[in-house]
């Protein structure tokens, strides 16, 4: 499972916990604080006397090996308890193994029937999935208008994920008439959540005036929102606005850090512009855009 998927599917679990089950609640918030010795004890006990949701989240700590050593079978085990009594959470997380071959064949009609049956109950997520399996053709032929129908149904429901691929529907015009306007809307949204890659893609239509005036400033402080979560995308184009004093000072020697971030992560134009302006930069220069490079670390990370 994804990192973006994990702390959507976090978010929906903790937030029914808080509502249904104090010992729920205990076991799903000592997860979130890392404490996987408590959060173990705490839903252990409830899923072996049928708890759909600790079984859910004792499902999802076997098939992440949080607290637990990693058992994709065991996953499978206490999703399908859950299943069995109708919870959606549990066909959504089915769905994700039978996509991603986790504890069970990869088979993507398996994936589709279980995320569809998850949307009829109302689960947002697997919208979304449901969305990009239309749109890369995985199980059923590839099919934009049906994936940006599942995609705007998750992101009138505020989901991040969607709104961004809603966002790049439009950009492309993939499946809905070509709109950049609509495309800044949908990556705004999903910004404005924190997804990098909507971020990177608003600072892009900022820089190209895509659906908006053109304004290197605003794009710059996009491409940074992006940079600073990782995304290599927004590493290489705040590399260069850095190098030529679009929307922030020039700074040869920022240009040069993220530039070398984003080589770090395999980017080739990143490293072929890094390679470039290294050559036109002194060796005190080159050494200390090096330094902040080895001590950058992506946004909340430890």
């Amino acid at each position: 499972m994804t990192k973006f998927k994990f702390l959507l599917f976090i978010a929906v679990l903790v937030g029914f916990a808080a509502l249904a089950h104090a010992g729920l609640y205990e076991g799903t918030t000592a997860y979130i604080r890392h404490d996987f010795a408590k959060a173990y004890a705490e839903l252990k006990p409830l899923a072996e006397q049928g708890n759909a949701k600790a079984q859910v989240f004792l499902a999802f700590m076997y098939d992440e090996g949080h607290g637990v050593t990693q058992d994709y079978a065991e996953a499978v085990k206490w999703t399908r308890k859950a299943v069995a009594q109708g919870d959606a959470d549990a066909q959504y997380l089915l769905g994700q193994m039978y996509h991603d071959g986790h504890g069970v064949p990869q088979d993507y009609a398996e994936a589709l029937k279980w995320y569809r049956k998850a949307a009829a109950q109302g689960e947002v997520p697997a919208r979304s999935d449901l969305g990009w399996m239309y749109a890369h053709g995985e199980g059923v032929p590839q099919d934009y208008a049906v994936a940006a129908k599942w995609f705007r149904e998750g992101a009138e429901q505020s989901l991040s994920s969607a709104q961004y691929a809603l966002g790049w529907l439009y950009l492309h015009g993939h499946g809905v008439p070509q709109d950049y306007a609509e495309a800044v809307k949908w990556f705004r949204k999903s910004a404005e959540q924190g997804v990098a890659m909507a971020q990177s893609n608003l600072g892009l239509m900022y820089a190209k005036g895509q659906g908006v005036p053109q304004d290197y400033a605003e794009a710059a402080k996009w491409f940074r929102e992006g940079a600073e979560q990782g995304d290599t995308i927004a590493q290489f184009n705040l590399g260069l606005m850095f190098h030529d004093g679009e929307g922030l000072p020039q700074d040869s020697v920022q240009a040069l850090k993220w530039l070398s971030i984003s080589a770090s992560q395999g980017d080739a134009e990143s490293q072929k512009f890094r390679d470039l302006l290294a050559e036109k930069m002194t060796p005190a220069q080159i050494e200390e855009a090096q330094r902040l490079a080895r001590k950058w670390k992506p946004k909340g990370q430890d």
